[in-house]
């Protein structure tokens, strides 16, 4: 027993010196770019390792009854810790911060909230946050199963999921420099070099500014988004398709069900709870999008979203309570979305 101590006492006490010691040296910046980078990595590894083998040694500390209840703990306690840290304290701080004026040196009460609600270009982009919501998120899921269930029937099934899911590997900024190029936009009897553009005035017609007529421009970039979400939604649906039982589906044949009729009535209801999963993953990142707006039109010509706003308020205009108010709505927006989530997990046992 006492070389249990010994041991946890002279592990636990390496990992508080490991731990302080590279604290210290990355905060001083005694070393280069390259060597900072290489042992910040090191460093990371080795002192997550440490503090889990320490932690496991005071558990083992304990009699085998009370050790089984706590070891669950000690491997999502860090967890939970970084994830308040970085998010639930925050999200406090900005709460804080939305109810002060601008630099934060004053209470205001409601007047950001106000704002939000009442000034124009914020309506706009709450109208235009909404339409990604349900544009983005539908066209997403749509395609995602559409083209999940023509895959399952064709002879060039992982070529064609391939191809659809490239995509995804593309960043959102990057793709919005792709689609900038094809919705370039140059005046009649200018040299057209948008594809778009390019190809409607070899057939006859007149160029059009994409990017500049709202709100029709929006659904232009939700299209970078469903063709970057497609893919994801491919690959999910595509695996629950799977699992749909093929003996029901030849049943249902026989009986003379079409092939809509078997989509309706068998293969969506089977694989309801994944669709569900797939758009509220989706509607999340629908709703945070700020990559494209910025990267396309920089919220211009009526394209602003909430997340744009929020980043203009915070580090273009420096109005911090404005900013965080957007923020909270933005956290607002979400929460039923999480909070669904966590109850289909929970009610699936997943915890």
């Amino acid at each position: 027993m006492m070389n249990n101590y010994a041991k946890t006492f002279c592990v636990t006490l390496l990992t508080v010196a490991c731990m302080m010691g590279g604290f210290f040296l990355l905060r001083n910046g005694a070393l280069n770019q390259i060597a900072t980078t290489f042992f910040a990595v090191v460093w990371g590894v080795a002192t997550v390792l440490l503090v889990f083998y320490s932690l496991n040694l005071l558990a083992q500390l304990f009699p085998s009854n009370i050790y089984n209840k706590v070891v669950p703990y000690i491997f999502i306690g860090p967890a939970v810790l970084i994830m308040g840290w970085y998010l639930f304290l925050p999200a406090l701080r900005s709460l804080a911060l939305s109810f002060m004026n601008k630099n934060s040196t004053a209470f205001v009460g409601l007047d950001n909230y106000i704002y939000l609600f009442t000034d124009k270009s914020m309506l706009t982009s709450i109208r235009n946050t909404l339409i990604w919501l349900v544009c983005g998120t539908g066209f997403s899921v749509l395609l995602g199963l559409v083209t999940a269930l023509l895959a399952e029937r064709s002879h060039v099934e992982k070529l064609s999921k391939t191809l659809i899911f490239m995509p995804m590997a593309i960043s959102l900024v990057g793709a919005g420099v792709i689609f900038k190029f094809m919705y370039a936009y140059r005046p009649d009897g200018a040299e057209q070099i948008g594809l778009l553009n390019a190809i409607i005035v070899h057939l006859g017609g007149k160029p059009q500014n994409w990017l500049g007529s709202a709100p029709l421009n929006n659904l232009f970039l939700i299209a970078i988004f469903v063709w970057l979400q497609t893919g994801f939604a491919m690959v999910v649906l595509s695996a629950a398709l799977k699992s749909v039982p093929e003996e029901m589906l030849e049943a249902a044949r026989i009986d003379g069900a079409g092939e809509f009729r078997i989509i309706f009535s068998i293969i969506i209801p089977n694989i309801k709870s994944s669709i569900i999963s797939v758009s509220t993953t989706i509607l999340l990142a629908a709703l945070k999008c700020f990559d494209i707006v910025f990267s396309m039109t920089n919220g211009l010509y009526g394209t602003e979203v909430l997340a744009s706003q929020q980043y203009k308020q915070m580090f273009k205009f420096l109005h911090y309570g404005r900013g965080s108010a957007i923020a909270i709505l933005i956290l607002v927006a979400v929460s039923p979305v999480i909070f669904y989530n966590l109850k289909e997990f929970k009610r699936k046992e997943a915890f």
